[in-house]
C-alpha cells in the first residue's frame, strides 16, 4: 500500500510515523493509499526549515516571488484534469464539479499574482501637527493552513498564494481523509522551482495540528472545517499568541426578497445545497455527503 510523504524542505520525505491512516475512495470504499501521523519531532524539523526558508524569502522582491505563481497557474492550467480526476477518487465529486472547484483555485492565484499592488502600504503627512504616518507591510514568517476534505483543490489556495507573494513561508495540513490531490498539487509547486521551504506539505491529524498551532516559530494559523473544531483551533492558537482566522460551519442563510421569482428561488435554494449531494442520492458517484 502506497504511504504518501510529506514534501519538507523541498524534497519528498518519509514520514517515520508509528501511525497511519487510510485514505477511502467513498465511492467504492476501497482503500486508495495511506497517509502518516507525522509526530512533533517531524513537525519541528519542518517547521524549523520553513523559518530558514522565510529569512530569505522575506527578502525576495514582491515581483520576483509572484513569478512562481505565474508558473504555477500555467501548470494547474495544463494538468487541470489529473488533479480532477484525483478530487473525485479521494473526495466523490464529479468531474465538472472537481473542474470548477479547481477553477476557482486557479483564480485566486491568479488574484495573488497582483500582490505587487495588492500589499503597497501609504504615508500620510500631517495627520497631527508635527507629526506624519507612514504604513507598510511586512511578511510575518511562518504561516500554517489547516484545510477540510469537501474543497481539497480550492481551499488550500484561500491562503498559499497570498501567503508566499506576500513573502511568508508556508506549511498545508490537508484533512487526513485525502492526500493524493494535496500530494499532486506540491509535485506541481516542485515544478515552479520556488526556493527549498518555502511551501511544505505534513500530513497527520490532530497530534500533527497541535504541533503545529503549539511551535514557537508558527507565527499565524488559518483553518476552514467545522464550527467545534474552528474554536478549539482559535482558542489554541491564540493562546500561543499567534495570529488566527478559523472559518467554521459554512451554513449561509438566504433571505428571499418580495420581488423574487419564488419557483427560482426555490429551486436555485435547493440546488445550492443538494449539488454536491445528488450523486449520493441516485447511486451515481458519489458526493460530499457520503463523507459527512
Amino acid at each position: 500500500m502506497n504511504i504518501y510523504k510529506n514534501f519538507i524542505n523541498g524534497k519528498w520525505v518519509n514520514s517515520s510515523a508509528a501511525q497511519t491512516l487510510s485514505v477511502i475512495n467513498p465511492a467504492s470504499a476501497q482503500i486508495i493509499a495511506e497517509i502518516p501521523v507525522t509526530p512533533a519531532y517531524e513537525v519541528d524539523e519542518i517547521v524549523q526549515s520553513a523559518h530558514q526558508a522565510s529569512e530569505g524569502w522575506m527578502r525576495t522582491p514582491v515581483t520576483d516571488r509572484i513569478q512562481f505563481l505565474f508558473k504555477l497557474k500555467n501548470l494547474f492550467e495544463e494538468n487541470i484534469e489529473d488533479l480532477a480526476h484525483a478530487i473525485t477518487e479521494e473526495c466523490g465529486k464529479t468531474k465538472s464539479e472537481a473542474i470548477g472547484e479547481l477553477r476557482r483555485g486557479i483564480e485566486n492565484i491568479e488574484v495573488a499574482c497582483g500582490a505587487p499592488i495588492l500589499m503597497q502600504g501609504y504615508n500620510n503627512e500631517d495627520i497631527a501637527s508635527g507629526i506624519d504616518e507612514h504604513m507598510i507591510r511586512q511578511p510575518l514568517g511562518v504561516v500554517v493552513a489547516i484545510t477540510p476534505f469537501n474543497f481539497p483543490g480550492m481551499i488550500p489556495f484561500w491562503f498559499l498564494p497570498y501567503a508566499i507573494a506576500c513573502g511568508n513561508s508556508f506549511i498545508l495540513k490537508p484533512s487526513e481523509k485525502l492526500g493524493l490531490t494535496a500530494h499532486k498539487i506540491f509535485t506541481l509547486l516542485e515544478e515552479t522551482g520556488l526556493p527549498s521551504g518555502v511551501v511544505q506539505l505534513v500530513q497527520g491529524n490532530k497530534e500533527t495540528v497541535d504541533a503545529l498551532i503549539d511551535h514557537s516559530l508558527v507565527n499565524a494559523v488559518s483553518f476552514v472545517g467545522s464550527t467545534e473544531v474552528a474554536k478549539y483551533i482559535y482558542g489554541r492558537a491564540t493562546a500561543n499568541g499567534k495570529r488566527a482566522q478559523c472559518q467554521g460551519g459554512a451554513k449561509n442563510p438566504i433571505i428571499v426578497l418580495p420581488d423574487a421569482d419564488i419557483d427560482m428561488a426555490t429551486q436555485m435554494a435547493a440546488d445550492s445545497f443538494f449539488w454536491l449531494c445528488w450523486a449520493t442520492v441516485s447511486g451515481g458517484l458519489g458526493g460530499n455527503c457520503s463523507r459527512r
